[in-house]
């Protein structure tokens, strides 16, 4: 016999009410001690003395020889472009262009002397009056006295720079840093009489042993000015070792260089290496693994957490040297580390391990 629809319904009502599942309850921030990265200082690198110099200097020199009459210059002075510097005494020089002038007349003469006799040859050699070797020797001595007297006459021009050469004029803009010569002295030809340079662009000359090569970054630092340190850039460094010291001239170049900083100045060149990422000290207990290799808590927005590799530089009893790509004051989990997931809700604590991380 089937039960009725009304049976049914009346056995439905009696049943207790279903109850509607209901989300589980979000589960609370854990609180948590933190502690804040505070970087290391870097490492002071090696230090070495040097002299600030100009990236171009030159020996100046008298392209002619004599007894120097007069020192127009003073050591320090800023020169220009054509200014005068040293002057010769020129009664030397003006003799020897006298006498290349009168070569010059003496080879003219004789010049002409043998293109006419060569121009009479010709003459006689077409009636038959002469034979041919006559004129051929006469056109010889022609050619011949022709560029004797271009010869003289380069020799002329050569005495009359010479006797140019007597006034020493500055081939560029610069300042005088030595004087090698004096009034009265006699000097050869090619004889430097002092040197010039150019302060436009200065750079510090170090000696640097073999360990230091290898710098990455450097500072410089003046005797003249301690409280001020500025950025310098190796720009050249010498291809062989000094055989005596050992050591490797490096210039190091020194950008948008101050006024005050002068050439033959004392300078102190800081080197340092460029570290993969800044150290930090942090607790120990902060530290842990899973399985991906050492990894802090870092707390990140809305209170969660997220992983931070680093790298463990050294270990002690209670802290550990670190070295990870955090940001100065980035905070952390301190303490029960190995206890919290990825994305758990943290609630950090007032603690006193911060402190210890400096």
């Amino acid at each position: 016999m089937r039960p009725s629809p009304l049976l049914l319904l009346l056995l439905t009502a009696c049943l207790p009410e279903a109850k509607t599942a209901s989300p589980a309850p979000e589960e609370a921030p854990r609180p948590v001690q933190v502690a804040e990265i505070r970087h290391l200082p870097a490492d002071a690198g090696p230090s070495f003395t040097g002299v600030l110099r100009a990236r171009r200097e030159a020996d100046v020199a008298l392209r002619a020889g004599g007894r120097i009459a007069e020192r127009l210059v003073d050591l320090g002075a800023e020169v220009s472009a054509g200014q005068l510097l040293f002057r010769l005494d020129p009664r030397d020089l003006e003799l020897s262009l006298r006498a290349a002038e009168a070569d010059v007349l003496s080879a003219e003469a004789t010049a002409s002397q043998a293109v006419n006799d060569a121009g009479r040859s010709r003459a006689l050699v077409s009636a038959g009056h002469v034979a041919a070797a006559f004129h051929e020797q006469r056109e010889a001595t022609a050619r011949a006295a022709t560029q004797r007297l271009a010869a003289a006459r380069a020799q002329r021009d050569l005495a009359r720079n010479r006797l140019d050469y007597a006034e020493l004029r500055a081939p560029s803009a610069g300042r005088v840093t030595a004087i090698l010569a004096e009034a009265g002295q006699v000097v050869a030809e090619g004889a430097p009489v002092l040197r010039l340079a150019d302060p436009a662009e200065r750079e510090v000359l170090v000696q640097l042993p073999e360990n230091a090569i290898g710098a990455a970054r450097a500072t410089a630092r003046f005797w003249a000015r301690p409280d001020v340190t500025l950025p310098v850039q190796l720009r050249e460094i010498a291809a062989q070792a000094d055989p005596n010291m050992r050591t490797y001239a490096a210039r190091f170049a020194l950008p948008d260089a101050p006024d005050w900083a002068r050439l033959g100045m004392t300078a102190t060149i800081h080197l340092g290496r460029e570290a993969a990422a800044p150290s930090a000290r942090i607790p120990l207990s902060a530290l842990h693994d899973r399985g991906r290799g050492p990894m802090v808590w870092r707390l990140a927005e809305g209170g969660r957490i997220e992983a931070a590799p680093v790298t463990v530089l050294s270990l002690s009893e209670s802290m550990a040297t670190i070295r990870a790509e955090l940001p100065e004051g980035t905070r952390i989990v301190a303490m029960g580390a190995q206890l919290l997931a990825p994305d758990s809700r943290v609630r950090p604590v007032e603690t006193r391990l911060a402190g210890s991380m400096q």
